[in-house]
């Protein structure tokens, strides 16, 4: 068999017609990302316009060059609009078929109907926006830590390049049916073998990058707490691990604070438990504005947080704590147009030695909280020495107390 443009057009036909079906089957097993749907469907636009193209000498040329063109162009539309959709983005449906008018258009002109070279330019122009646009929107989207974006962006753009390269390649060798030119019939078939591999190789990006979504957006949910959109218990240990790891390589002086809301099931009570959520909201949006980018902060329980301020001294690491009591007290002394007046209790533990125990420190942290609330509330206590010490005697107070009654109870 050999490799000519009928054969090409044949594969081609196949081919895009099974991706097509493929992607729509991964889409009919998760429907949340409808972008899939989208490049099904393109898939299939466009293998209908190359029938059309292969029906090139037994159909008029309005059903094989122009209408196959206007199918095709629409074929890579519905692939943007499938990446704006992947990243959220509205529908545009003028921009959509536009391609397809325009050449529609364009075709009616009597000055370009005979004007094969270019009719060609701006076909290879149409497809090269769209795909360029289609790069563009998953160059917009890059935030998100998807690795295989970045193959797809390199591909479309080349593809979008290489299309540009028709219109050279028309001026200088020009081909058409009745003119056997061997050197635009195998720049022909170079093309057409080359849009054979990016349409597989596209298809299958594509489909990688729904899974890593789809995969990451599982992790997150695992790691993420649902209400506040923070790090939960389980991801703030791990990443406090981490901290540590790096820590034991380059110690660097560290704050640890453990807070909780003041009187909390009694706003609950009084308010209800939607507004109690609210609360909730409220201080983990009003903590990370107080908190750099590189540090840490989880909700490890039910109304307690805690986060890591690495890098830091004892001054800036109180003035931290600081600040976020005081931004929530104020953000909360009214929600959702109810008095509720919430605050908080910090506890600020420092290290600046040579090993950064995590457990260790969240439970100094825990003793300087509770002298917090001993002390009023709404406040913060930094632990120390004495401190701890206190709280140890307060503690083996009632054991000491409970062993001389039994003492003595033994000697009556």
């Amino acid at each position: 068999m050999n490799l000519d443009v009928n054969t090409l057009f044949m594969v081609t036909i196949y081919v895009e017609a099974i991706l097509g079906l493929l992607l729509l089957f991964a889409w009919a097993q998760n429907m949340a990302i409808r972008a899939v749907a989208w490049w099904g469907f393109a898939h299939l636009i466009r293998a209908s316009s190359v029938v059309l193209f292969g029906m090139y000498g037994s159909a008029p040329e309005l059903i094989t060059i122009d209408l196959a063109n206007a199918l095709l162009f629409t074929a890579f539309a519905v692939t943007w609009t499938g990446a704006r959709v992947f990243d959220g983005r509205p529908v545009e449906p003028v921009y959509l078929v536009t391609g397809a008018v325009l050449w529609l258009l364009v075709c009616r002109l009597p000055v370009l109907a005979d004007a094969i070279e270019m009719r060609a330019m701006i076909a290879s122009g149409i497809v090269t926006a769209y795909t360029w646009l289609t790069a563009y929107e998953f160059w917009r989207g890059r935030g998100e830590a998807l690795v295989s974006r970045w193959p797809a962006i390199f591909m479309l753009f080349a593809h979008g390049a290489l299309f540009l390269l028709r219109t050279p390649l028309v001026s200088v060798l020009p081909w058409s049916p009745t003119n056997n030119n061997i050197f635009g019939s195998v720049w022909l078939t170079v093309l057409s073998f080359e849009a054979l591999l990016f349409t597989i190789s596209i298809a299958f990006i594509l489909l990688a990058m729904a899974k890593e979504r789809t995969e990451l957006r599982h992790r997150t949910a695992a790691m993420v707490d649902p209400l506040t959109g923070i790090a939960n218990r389980r991801a703030f240990l791990h990443e406090a691990g981490g901290i540590a790891k790096r820590h034991a390589g380059n110690p660097r002086p560290t704050a640890v604070l453990l807070v909780d809301l003041d009187h909390f099931k009694t706003i609950n009570d009084r308010f209800g438990h939607a507004l109690g959520d609210r609360v909730l909201e409220i201080f983990a949006a009003t903590t990370l504005e107080s908190l750099r980018a590189t540090d840490l902060v989880g909700r490890i329980g039910g109304e307690e947080f805690a986060a890591v301020i690495y890098d830091t001294n004892s001054d800036k690491a109180l003035a931290v704590a600081e600040r976020i009591r005081d931004a929530f007290a104020k953000a909360a002394q009214e929600v959702d147009g109810r008095p509720v007046c919430a605050t908080v209790s910090i506890g600020v533990v420092y290290c600046d030695g040579p090993v950064l125990d995590i457990a260790e420190l969240l439970a100094q942290a825990d003793q300087a909280l509770y002298f917090a609330k001993e002390n009023g509330r709404n406040r913060v206590e930094v632990a120390s020495l004495d401190m701890l010490l206190k709280r140890k005697d307060e503690a083996l107070a009632p054991a000491v107390s409970a062993a001389g009654s039994v003492a003595a109870q033994s000697a009556a």
